[in-house]
């Protein structure tokens, strides 16, 4: 996971190769990399929400108890990789338009690795606070974004002028699935874990 974490930040075009050798390999080799950066969304929302707080008014410092905020992260966590799924579900779906034929595996690895930016933006949460969060998220969408065109023709093995329509179908209804998958647990917690301040 490692190797790959730093080559998709320092030479994507590389580790799109990379990956797709060690997708050969090994189906599963995703597996670990979507597991664990996971966490650092739930972990920091966990720890923002508990620890630091957001104020909301000027001096008044809102948290949740420690169960609610347990309860949002592990229905974040479920969410991302639950999302993750979804989308290369998608992403295999939509591949029967073009001259390619990736596995579900394959599917699923190429988009755990292209949320790889948003996953790390996750630490945001450790400080609540809206104009921080939209703007990291801008950045690490758009990086993700970059890696999603740049890995669409290296992973899936296309040229150049389908990768582009493919990769733009990709990210559309990865925005769907990104906004769909957030909001329902937002709404989830809400309404039925009904949530606790401190």
């Amino acid at each position: 996971m490692a190797p790959h974490l730093l080559t998709l930040f320092t030479q994507p075009e590389r580790a799109w190769q990379e990956i797709r050798q060690d997708e050969t390999r090994n189906s599963l080799h995703y597996l670990v990399h979507l597991l664990l950066l996971s966490i650092i969304p739930a972990l920091s929302l966990y720890m923002g929400t508990t620890v630091v707080g957001w104020s909301l008014a000027e001096d008044e410092v809102v948290r949740l108890a420690s169960g609610s905020a347990l309860q949002l992260s592990v229905a974040l966590y479920a969410a991302t990789v639950l999302g993750v799924l979804v989308m290369g579900g998608f992403v295999r779906w939509m591949a029967r338009v073009f001259d390619t034929r990736p596995s579900f595996n394959e599917c699923v690895g190429f988009i755990a690795y292209t949320a790889t930016p948003l996953f790390i933006a996750g630490i945001a949460g450790l400080y609540p606070s809206r104009w921080l969060a939209v703007a990291v998220l801008l950045l690490a969408g758009a990086y993700s974004t970059f890696l999603l065109f740049v890995g669409v023709p290296v992973f899936m093995r296309l040229k150049q002028e389908q990768s582009f329509l493919y990769a733009s179908s990709i990210w559309a209804v990865g925005l769907l699935v990104m906004v769909n998958v957030l909001v329902s647990v937002i709404l989830h917690w809400h309404l039925y874990l009904t949530p606790e301040y401190v």
